[in-house]
């Protein structure tokens, strides 16, 4: 059965922004002297709208919820941690696009920030809809992939999610929407094995495997 649109979500998906997000998020509660976060606490919340993440992480502070937002951008923007495209991406979007497969965004960044990673990426032309925690309602709510459904026409089971954190797993299923899992961002290879995705891949030539050749060249072929 081959897909007709691919969902993918940006931060330790598309783009390798889980060290400067993790680093963020220790400079804001150094700024707030609230207590010290482990890394693996702060990428758990990692996909998460903004105010929705903060609250979570820390919970204690959740009337604070819209100033630490405000204090993350800030130091987000300051921060110096080095983030790039991962290796592959690409090619693998171009090869999807050039195949017929619809590409769409779908992720907890505001939009005026992944409007930003998307101009500093260059991977603007290959997606023909983004969906942002300012458009929809915060993963794993299955709103932001139901929107992107019904925008595009495209049936849940004619679509595939590819995402790294076991909230994007979530979001998926609670849309009825088959998975696929990276182990580039924020999970582990054991928590996203807990959400059975379709298949767990650990680069993206792999992805580009499992994409190209079970999905849209099985079509092809028939």
């Amino acid at each position: 059965m081959a897909r007709k649109l691919v969902i993918f979500d940006w931060d330790g998906t598309v783009m390798d922004t889980v060290p400067k997000i993790v680093n963020t998020l220790h400079k804001v509660a150094q700024y707030h002297a609230l207590p010290p976060i482990s890394d693996d606490a702060a990428k758990s919340i990692i996909g998460l709208s903004l105010e929705t993440a903060v609250a979570t992480l820390f919970p204690e502070q959740k009337d604070k919820a819209v100033e630490l937002a405000k204090s993350y951008k800030r130091l987000y923007k300051e921060d110096t941690t080095p983030f790039t495209v991962f290796d592959g991406v690409e090619t693998l979007l171009a090869d999807l696009k050039a195949q017929g497969v619809l590409l769409a965004v779908a992720t907890g960044k505001s939009r005026v920030g992944l409007n930003n990673l998307l101009a500093h990426s260059g991977l603007s032309n290959y997606f023909c809809l983004t969906k942002t925690a300012d458009d929809a309602k915060s993963k794993p709510d299955p709103d932001m992939l139901q929107q992107i459904l019904t925008e595009l026409a495209v049936d849940a089971r004619d679509a595939i999610m590819v995402g790294d954190t076991g909230i994007d797993m979530q979001l998926a299923s609670n849309a009825n929407v088959p998975a696929v899992a990276v182990t580039l961002g924020a999970a582990s290879e054991a928590q996203l094995k807990q959400h059975a995705p379709l298949a767990l891949c650990h680069n993206y030539a792999q992805l580009s495997d499992f994409l190209l050749s079970e999905y849209v060249n099985a079509e092809l072929s028939q």
